[in-house]
């Protein structure tokens, strides 16, 4: 890239002059009248060297002149010392050439072949899969995403909590209307049995809260759980369990999640519990009122329970078990955990207990936070029964979308189809557009807006692009990236050609609202464009030809950045 050529010059060059380890910060400035590229190292570093900034920038654009980079056509001293870089026209036309006839355009080799596990969703068993899921699931694919765009080997993983006192809540509910759960279980759909199960988890807590005698026997139903030694809770247990993971990989699939492992609780809590006794008796951890705990105090952080007074292992627990269990499965070299913030603390702990049981391990994993998904009548909470499932959001939308078609001369099927990917873009988009850790109220309506700041105007804007190709290739006119000499750049080509260094930085900060930003910095360079030029123009063939090419590459940036988001672009709309 041309980028990294400039920035490896301007190391050289500061280099030269005397600075140690110069740091070089390339942007693209806002005003495109000051360039393609601009620095500010001779401000950076002219006091170090004593010097004033714009003599100091004065020297380094001569020294920059020596260097003839291909592509560059001048470059100038602005301002307060700020070197501006400008492109030439012909370079412009070679990357968009470039686009055309190299697939994997935007892809990069940063990460070549690092193994690379990343575990985000983790939907419970008996519980419904809820909007919050939809958040992580979001920021975990696109995650994912841009990990494999620069080069990486990733496999994705839920981590699924069935056993715990929230499915011991779930069982004591289904006990109480037994004649549901076998009416679910002869003749419920995955839906019906999904929202028998959430009912039954909301009842059980709330018993659980307001009845101390149903408290005592939840606790109860908790252990046998663990033991599998009642061939009733048993039963209940294995069919709602089943009954739960079949429903997830319905919303997976409408999401464009594919998981390549699936951990469980219950297979993590013998590990987890062996693995803290073990560390016991090193006294990484210690016993507290009948519990075992991990002092956390010592290193700035809270005391959290691995074990319970019950003898059964936490959550902490299961996750040090959990950390083996997925380096057994797959040797990684980095492991990212995405959940809420609300686990940030949590997380901190439990990172802490594990650079004294793994150390090996600790290093490579990282934990990403994301905020709430939130509708603006607020937090939901599945404990009380009011949660709004992800299904139920994704049908809402449809029928936003449905509405929006209605004068389409479009099939029945294609509509639902459209309806389907339209809601998946409004969903994922707006958790996208900002950074992960922030907070999302989600507006229907303005979600499912095919103008401006929504993911159905990115689908939109690239199927108008494959429309306008479409509609030459009748006409036998083909795309080109020969530039007519006599024409002025455009602010799309300007923006086209930064697609893989968005990618590259989005990958490295773990920010998938880089490519978010991008993508709409591109559609409306298009659109401008579609809009002031006249693409087919029938006296000059040449100019017609490169206009293609521009909507060519236009088509294939936006769906390569869609793509990394986790959403697909319709054939039609």
């Amino acid at each position: 890239m041309i980028r990294s050529l400039i920035e490896k010059a301007l190391v050289e060059e500061l280099k030269q002059l005397g600075v140690r380890g110069p740091k070089v910060l390339l942007e693209h400035p806002s005003d495109s009248g000051l360039g393609d590229y601009a620095t500010n190292v001779a401000m950076m570093y002219a006091k170090k060297l004593g010097e004033d900034p714009i003599e100091l920038a004065g020297k380094l654009v001569q020294q920059l002149k020596n260097h003839n980079f291909e592509g560059v056509e001048k470059i100038t001293v602005a301002g307060f010392g700020f070197i501006n870089f400008y492109l030439k026209p012909d370079f412009f036309a070679s990357e968009i050439k470039k686009i055309l006839d190299e697939p994997n355009f935007g892809r990069n080799n940063r990460l070549r072949r690092q193994k690379t596990i990343v575990e985000y969703t983790d939907p419970n068993p008996f519980k419904v899969f809820h909007i919050g899921h939809l958040m992580s699931n979001t920021v975990g694919e696109s995650i994912s995403r841009l990990i494999e765009w620069s080069g990486a080997d990733v496999k994705r993983a839920s981590y699924q909590g069935d056993v715990g006192l929230h499915v011991a809540k779930a069982i004591y509910g289904i006990r109480e209307q037994s004649w549901l759960f076998w009416k679910e279980k002869m003749l419920g759909s995955v839906t019906s049995r999904v929202n028998f199960l959430g009912a039954a988890y909301a009842a059980g807590a709330k018993a659980y809260e307001d009845n101390s005698t149903a408290k005592e026997e939840i606790i109860r139903l908790n252990t046998l759980i663990y033991s599998r030694t009642d061939a009733g809770v048993n039963r209940y247990y294995d069919a709602g369990r089943a009954w739960s993971l079949s429903y997830f990989e319905t919303i997976y699939r409408r999401l464009g999640t594919k998981f390549d492992f699936y951990f469980f609780e219950s297979e993590m809590a013998e590990t987890g519990k062996a693995i803290v006794n073990d560390f016991l008796k090193k006294q990484v951890f210690v016993e507290s009122d009948g519990a075992i705990v991990f002092k956390g105090e010592a290193h700035g952080l809270h005391t959290r329970v691995f074990v319970n007074s019950q003898g059964l292992p936490t959550y902490e627990a299961k996750d040090l078990g959990l950390a083996k269990a997925k380096y057994d499965k797959y040797p990684y070299e980095k492991s990212i955990v995405i959940t809420a913030n609300e686990q940030s603390d949590y997380f901190k702990v439990v990172l802490k207990a594990m650079e004294a049981v793994f150390p090996e391990l600790a290093p490579k994993i990282k934990h990403i936070s994301h905020g709430l998904l939130m509708l603006p009548s607020g937090k939901m909470s599945s404990r009380t029964g009011d949660v709004v499932a992800a299904e139920g959001l994704m049908a809402d939308i449809e029928g936003k979308v449905f509405e929006r078609l209605a004068d389409r001369t479009l099939s029945r099927n294609s509509k639902k189809e459209i309806a389907g990917q339209v809601a998946v873009a409004a969903i994922k988009f707006s958790i996208l557009k900002q950074a992960p850790g922030r907070d999302v109220i989600f507006d229907i309506e303005k979600s499912v807006s095919f103008e401006g700041d929504s993911g159905p105007y990115l689908q939109y804007t690239a199927v108008r692009a494959a429309s306008v190709l479409a509609k030459a290739k009748k006409d036998g006119l083909t795309p080109s990236a020969t530039r007519p000499e006599d024409i002025e750049v455009l602010p799309l080509e300007k923006f086209l050609y930064q697609f893989p260094e968005v990618v590259e930085r989005a990958g490295t900060e773990y920010a998938p609202q880089s490519i978010v930003t991008y993508l709409l910095e591109v559609a409306s360079a298009f659109n401008s464009f579609y809009g002031a030029h006249q693409i087919i123009d029938e006296a000059r063939p040449e100019l017609s030809a490169y206009r293609l090419a521009l909507a060519e590459a236009t088509r294939q940036v936006l769906a390569g950045g869609l793509e990394i988001l986790g959403i697909a672009v319709p054939s039609e709309m």
